[in-house]
């Protein structure tokens, strides 16, 4: 493979030194660049632009182009291709966000779902992340990723998005042996899934819990970071001659640091809830953190957006171990241009941290 011409991503996540902090941002391919619209009208829809590796590749390198900044590609697909892959019918409803054609609601359902085969039954994403690793010609690293067990599993049982989880969190307490039986299955499939996207390419790999922060601290402990410690010492940790970082993030997952440190992964995600600094201080030198900025900010003008990375940049303060990065998602009204004056920001203010 190429060599890396900017490895600054992967050595902050080791926690090696750096000359700035390295910056990407969650969803960075997404609706508020209008290349990218105009490739997902071209596409016809989102499935897609996610299941054909030309697409996919070339959304994956609209911000790269845009903003020489960015010092991480993430692939572009769907947390909820393993669900998919596993005969659920993943569709996508217009306003609506995702939607499945089946729904997971017995220990029997359960027991019916495959474990997907890596190649056979995702090889589109497989071919999508060789296609991106390829074209990136070593510009920057290429993050693959999946989401978490009880992520997945609350759009398996729901049926789709949900605000409140209720039949997840119903299953949960009434039949913990299916609810767990289920995550035991995610767990296997997406191991397998980012074994094979790190085997396709990937140089570095991100669980997204988006939905962890939403149980109990008990709960969050048991059904939770139990299946993702479970994943990360399955994962392969070397590839083409470096260490294969792992980033979890928990979304509300502030009040868990120590425990989701202790998981295994290289790095954690925080969101803007927690404050960076004081997270610091909490989980030491054992891990790195990426964050964490309130997307939102991105809506203010760009002094404003340069005043709040100073903020976290000294709240970091100086050493590596920092990639910086929004506590989520970008989202779709954000200006590209405003976009652009964060990323500038967090390479021109953290130089002085890395002297």
């Amino acid at each position: 493979m190429t060599a890396l011409k900017n490895d600054r991503f992967l050595r902050a996540l080791l926690k090696q030194p750096v000359d700035v902090t390295p910056v990407w941002m969650m969803r960075q391919a997404g609706r508020y660049l209008p290349e990218y619209r105009a490739s997902r009208a071209n596409a016809g829809d989102f499935m897609s632009l996610c299941m054909n590796p030309a697409f996919a590749c070339e959304v994956t390198l609209q911000p790269l182009d845009r903003y020489p900044q960015l010092d991480a590609a993430i692939l572009f697909s769907d947390i909820l291709t393993i669900p998919d892959a596993m005969g659920q019918g993943l569709y996508f409803e217009t306003g609506e966000g995702p939607r499945f054609k089946k729904v997971v609601s017995t220990l029997a359902d359960i027991e019916a779902l495959p474990i997907p085969d890596p190649q056979k039954d995702l090889g589109y994403v497989m071919d999508a992340v060789s296609t991106i690793r390829r074209e990136l010609n070593g510009r920057v690293p290429l993050i693959g990723f999946a989401g978490s067990p009880w992520t997945l599993a609350t759009y398996m049982v729901e049926g789709g998005s949900s605000k409140d989880f209720r039949k997840s969190k119903a299953m949960l307490y009434d039949n913990p042996q299916a609810m767990h039986l289920l995550l035991d299955k995610l767990a296997q499939s997406v191991t397998s899934y980012l074994n094979g996207q790190i085997l396709a390419g990937a140089q570095a790999v991100q669980i997204f819990d988006s939905w962890g922060g939403s149980l109990s601290a008990a709960a969050y402990q048991e059904f939770s970071l139990a299946y993702m410690r479970k994943i990360v010492s399955g994962l392969i940790r070397e590839h083409d001659g470096r260490k294969v970082p792992v980033i979890l993030f928990t979304k509300g997952g502030g009040l868990w640091l120590e425990s989701i440190a202790d998981a295994g992964a290289d790095a954690l995600g925080l969101d803007w809830t927690c404050d960076l600094g004081e997270a610091r201080r909490r989980v030491g030198s054992k891990v790195a953190l990426q964050g964490n900025m309130d997307p939102t900010v991105l809506y203010a003008n760009p002094q404003a957006i340069r005043s709040e990375v100073a903020r976290i940049l000294a709240s970091y303060g100086t050493g590596s171990g920092h990639v910086f990065n929004l506590g989520h998602g970008i989202t779709p009204e954000v200006k590209p241009e405003h976009a652009g004056a964060f990323l500038e920001a967090v390479h021109e203010l953290s130089a002085q941290y890395h002297v």
